[in-house]
């Protein structure tokens, strides 16, 4: 007999979290960076996608039915996002319809955003830099918070208030609480389709993979405020700052994977690597400036009953002995070029290893190449559990038939007997 959709529910649920534990499952668990590929297999442009939230809902439920995983991925955080965007003016991605064609996934904006000279503003008080510095220079619709005093500085009836909010009745300030305003809406509905989303995936049988994101804080700092060459040479230049700065934004993104956490029930939380890997920066770089921050940020989401999922892109082999000082069957690698084998090696009794099924034979290969990769990852990283199958990064152009047999070969050859 067919099992039901909460049966199957809680059998993946716990194939997951048995996996991540270090613990033996049934057999490997199989998740999906789908990235705009529900878009392309539902026969609708990557613009509609970010734009119409019901579209997008169906699309990527179709995905999870057809291709059946272990576990959900919602599209309403990072792909589903077009409005918001929209609404305040973004300018630090180009997206389908906003500087690219309808069917190109988005791109990041490299750039400076803030310059060297900010950082005590940042260290001192980081929220205000946030909204009267950086706000109006990647939202072109709230550039009228540029105007803004302190707002440490509005405290009291006669102590700010009469004159502190006069910036706000200006014509740019009306216009930056309108594109508030507009995203407020804009984020309201993409909440309510995220909670939609993980409702009609319980129906059907799928626990959602991630409770939320936060980010190294070295990524944090660099891929968003100062920018790449920004970081580079502030390693040089202007050390003490860069590591006051970390210390900085350290807790804001503990507190921030802890409360998506908290909010949705779900302990794993997603983050990104993204400049820590062998090619950027040297391991005495990483020791000093990259782990800390990130060893940190890992043991104070585990220390608040977390699963940091960490995405490590590119290439980490050379960290991995670094990497392996983390709380043991509490944390998942997911490994884009990193030698997932040497990695089983030094991390096998610390962390599970999640992917890498490459991406260049996902998109080029054939099943049977597929096949016989998944085959090598199940004897050697999944012997004794701590494996995950899934992809070196998201399939959006990856061929059909490939990802079936990532995923159906996964599904019988990966049991564990």
């Amino acid at each position: 007999m067919s099992k039901s959709p909460e049966e199957l529910y809680q059998e993946r649920k716990k194939r997951y979290e048995d996996a991540i534990a270090l613990r033996v499952p049934d057999r490997v668990p199989v998740s999906i960076q789908w990235g705009f590929f529900p878009a392309r297999y539902a026969g609708i442009t990557c613009e509609t996608y970010m734009y119409d939230y019901e579209k997008a809902l169906n699309a990527s439920i179709k995905a999870h039915e057809d291709f059946a995983p272990d576990v959900a991925e919602s599209p309403y955080s990072t792909r589903v996002i077009g409005n918001a965007l929209d609404a305040v003016g973004f300018k630090q991605l180009k997206w389908a319809g906003r500087g690219l064609d309808a069917n190109s996934p988005y791109q990041f904006v490299e750039g400076e955003y803030m310059p060297p000279e900010e950082y005590d503003h940042l260290i001192e008080d980081p929220t205000d830099w946030i909204i009267r510095k950086y706000w109006p220079r990647v939202c072109s619709k709230l550039e009228g918070f540029g105007n803004l005093a302190p707002l440490k500085n509005v405290i009291s009836y006669y102590f700010g208030i009469p004159f502190g909010f006069a910036p706000f009745g200006t014509e740019e300030g009306q216009q930056a609480l309108e594109a508030l305003k507009n995203a407020g809406k804009s984020s309201l509905k993409a909440a309510a389709y995220a909670g939609k989303f993980g409702q009609e995936m319980a129906k059907r049988g799928f626990p959602m993979r991630d409770g939320g994101s936060s980010q190294a804080p070295f990524d944090t700092l660099g891929d968003f405020f100062r920018g790449t060459r920004g970081i580079m040479m502030d390693m040089y230049r202007r050390p003490e700052k860069l590591l006051k700065a970390l210390d900085v934004l350290t807790p804001w993104m503990i507190q921030m994977g802890v409360a998506d956490g908290k909010k949705t029930g779900n302990p794993r939380i997603f983050i990104p690597l993204h400049k820590g890997s062998d090619s950027f920066m040297s391991e005495e770089q990483f020791k000093t400036f990259y782990w800390p921050s990130l060893q940190k940020l890992i043991i104070g989401l585990v220390n608040e009953g977390m699963n940091p999922s960490l995405f490590v892109e590119a290439n980490h082999t050379s960290r991995l002995e670094i990497m392996r000082d983390v709380p043991a069957g509490k944390v998942i690698y997911h490994m884009e070029n990193t030698d997932m084998f040497k990695a089983k090696e030094i991390l096998g009794d610390r962390v599970c290893l999640r992917g890498n099924v490459p991406i260049s034979m996902l998109c080029l290969g054939t099943p049977d190449d597929v096949k016989a990769y998944c085959k090598k990852l199940i004897d050697v990283v999944g012997k004794n559990g701590g494996l995950i199958m899934d992809s070196s990064v998201g399939i959006e152009d990856a061929k059909i038939e490939n990802i079936k047999a990532m995923i159906d070969f996964t599904k019988e050859y990966g049991v564990y007997r």
